[in-house]
């Protein structure tokens, strides 16, 4: 079973994620942030990543700790989830359509985390969600499931569709990249026999 469970508990927030990467796409999402909540249910519906998230934090604040803090707990979950990496496709790549927006993820599940994030934003908010924290959860997802993505949207006008389309590309590129390639199942797919450093 390709499953995890992280808990991460700090002054500001307390979360806990529970993955299985070979799911169905079920989801069960509670953060406090509605706009939040549906971005990463779609991450799960496109991924077919089962996923669990319960987060409680500082929202009389503002929203940051908490979807920064979720990023960092779901990326530990896959990471945790993936184990030794054996067998994986580990690259994958997407254009993902929606409306008039185009955005392209590609991603390399390889223990070397960096992100690439060209998003062009043309509001603060996006309904009272500040998009700012779009690329703090990127950022912490990646950073912590140890993956090099790189998200752009090539072009669009309407800033839900923009975030929405990096979202489930991001699902259909990761769905892609943990995927067991069945001629390369006991396998790392390294000339280096490991991954991860």
């Amino acid at each position: 079973m390709r499953s995890a469970t992280v808990s991460r508990t700090t002054k500001e927030t307390a979360i806990t994620v529970t993955v299985d990467l070979d799911g169905t796409g079920t989801y069960d999402v509670a953060t406090g942030i509605g706009f939040f909540d549906h971005m990463l249910e779609q991450l799960s519906r496109h991924s077919m990543i089962d996923l669990t998230v319960r987060a409680t934090g500082d929202l009389h604040i503002d929203q940051h700790h908490t979807v920064e803090d979720v990023g960092i707990a779901l990326g530990q979950a896959v990471k945790r989830a993936l184990g030794e990496m054996k067998g994986i496709t580990r690259y994958a790549d997407v254009h993902l359509p929606m409306d008039e927006t185009l955005t392209r993820c590609a991603i390399d599940v390889s223990g070397r985390p960096f992100l690439v994030f060209e998003i062009p934003f043309s509001k603060a908010k996006i309904g009272e969600f500040d998009t700012e924290l779009f690329e703090e959860w990127f950022r912490a997802f990646a950073f912590n499931a140890g993956v090099t993505l790189h998200l752009t949207t090539l072009y669009g006008v309407n800033n839900h569709h923009m975030i929405e389309s990096a979202f489930k590309a991001l699902a259909r590129a990761l769905r892609a990249a943990v995927a067991v390639d069945p001629r390369a199942a006991n396998a790392v797919p390294s000339t280096k026999g490991r991954l991860g450093d």
